[in-house]
């Protein structure tokens, strides 16, 4: 919850002066405002072809209805908004978001047309007491659950061990890489080998330009879900440009 429209227009228009055409043919670039922004962004994105998607932060499984205050998967289709995050770590322990609500939300997503980005992860106590794989798995589960091996394997799916994020506490690449290993093996087991290794996992546990090389170094992990980093075009440009 950053950013006005306006602040995020030039948040973007900041992006584009610092990255390279070369640099978003590499990577894909994915931003996501928050849902007042998202028409002025990508008014912006198109308008001078800039070569990022738009992605929403969250979204509800009905196609409409007596849900005031919610935004249906229809309405953001028809702002071309390729991704939509769902079950972010904020989501499920701020606001209750349970594996069958989430679930229910990239089943809605996929039928609009976008990628959801599925955020996973286990809590500080989960972890401690030796629950991470439960959890973990038992999340993916519920998020492949009724998909066809197809839409599995267009997943993006987001390792945020909730642990590691403004705690103190950091996860290593080795941390991060184990549980990413763990989500391909499950979207395996619960969909097909072929969708484990098509469906591409992130990590998001603070990422930033100091620790981008040490995650992106492992070949688990195929790319970053940016939280807070993202908020300054600078560093978000340098995570953007980190090559191996």
């Amino acid at each position: 919850m950053h950013k006005t429209h306006l602040e995020a227009i030039q948040t973007v228009q900041k992006l584009s002066y610092l990255l390279e055409p070369a640099d978003a043919e590499r990577v894909e670039v994915v931003v996501c405002p928050a849902f007042v922004a998202l028409r002025s962004v990508q008014t912006l994105l198109e308008a001078d072809r800039l070569p990022y998607a738009l992605g929403a932060q969250n979204v509800h499984w009905e196609e409409k209805g007596a849900f005031t205050g919610e935004v249906s998967p229809a309405m953001l289709a028809a702002l071309r908004c390729r991704f939509v995050i769902v079950g972010h770590s904020e989501r499920r322990e701020l606001f209750g978001e349970t594996d069958d609500r989430v679930a229910k939300k990239v089943r809605a997503v996929v039928a609009a047309g976008m990628t959801p980005i599925v955020c996973v992860g286990e809590t500080l106590e989960e972890r401690d007491a030796g629950r991470t794989d439960d959890k973990v798995r038992g999340q993916v589960r519920s998020a492949v659950a009724g998909l066809s091996d197809e839409q599995a394997a267009g997943l993006v799916v987001a390792y945020e061990p909730i642990w590691a994020i403004g705690t103190g506490r950091n996860a290593t690449a080795e941390d991060a890489g184990q549980v990413v290993g763990l989500i391909r093996e499950t979207v395996g087991a619960a969909a097909s080998p072929s969708a484990a290794g098509a469906v591409r996992i992130q990590y998001g546990g603070s990422v930033k330009a100091a620790n981008i090389r040490e995650f992106m170094a492992h070949p688990e992990i195929d790319g970053a879900l940016v939280g807070g980093a993202s908020l300054d075009p600078e560093e978000f440009a340098l995570i953007v440009k980190y090559q191996s």
